[in-house]
C-alpha cells in the first residue's frame, strides 16, 4: 500500500522522463489529478485523462519534451510529507525561480498554484515546485 499518493505520482513521472517514456499511468486521487492538471495547464506535460477500470481508476499522463528531445521538467520536487507537514501564509507563497517555476499549493480554494494563491490572498500546505 502507498502512503503518499503524491509523492508516488511525482516520482513516476520524474521516472518515466528519465526513461524518455511517451506515456506514464499514475494512481488515481483527487490531488493527484489536481496536481496533473495544473502541470498540463503550465506546459509540463502534454496531457493526462483519467481513466476508469471497473471500480479501479488510474491517470494517463502523456509527457513533453522538448526538440531536443530533452524533458521539459527539471526538477520535480514534494516539500510537504507525511512525516513533516509544510505550511506557508499567502504572504510567503510568492515566485519560484524567478517565475519560471511553479509551487503547486493545496489551499480552502483547492489545489492552485502559487500565483493564483497570491492572486487569491490564500496560504496552505505547499504540496510541491516544480521547474
Amino acid at each position: 500500500m502507498i502512503n503518499d499518493l503524491i509523492a508516488d505520482a511525482l516520482t513516476r513521472i520524474r521516472n518515466a522522463a528519465m526513461r524518455r517514456l511517451d506515456v506514464t499511468t499514475l494512481v488515481h486521487n483527487k490531488s493527484v489529478e489536481a496536481i496533473a492538471n495544473i502541470l498540463v495547464e503550465k506546459g509540463y506535460i502534454e496531457s493526462c485523462n483519467v481513466v476508469e477500470d471497473g471500480v479501479k481508476k488510474t491517470i494517463n499522463v502523456v509527457l513533453k519534451y522538448d526538440e531536443n528531445g530533452k524533458t521539459v521538467i527539471n526538477e520535480l520536487k514534494r516539500i510537504s510529507k507525511p512525516g513533516r507537514r509544510v505550511y506557508k501564509p499567502a504572504s510567503e507563497i510568492k515566485r519560484f525561480k524567478n517565475g519560471y517555476g511553479t509551487i503547486i499549493v493545496s489551499t480552502s480554494k483547492g489545489v492552485i498554484t502559487n500565483d493564483k494563491a497570491h492572486e487569491l490572498n490564500v496560504g496552505g500546505e505547499v504540496l510541491c515546485t516544480v521547474w
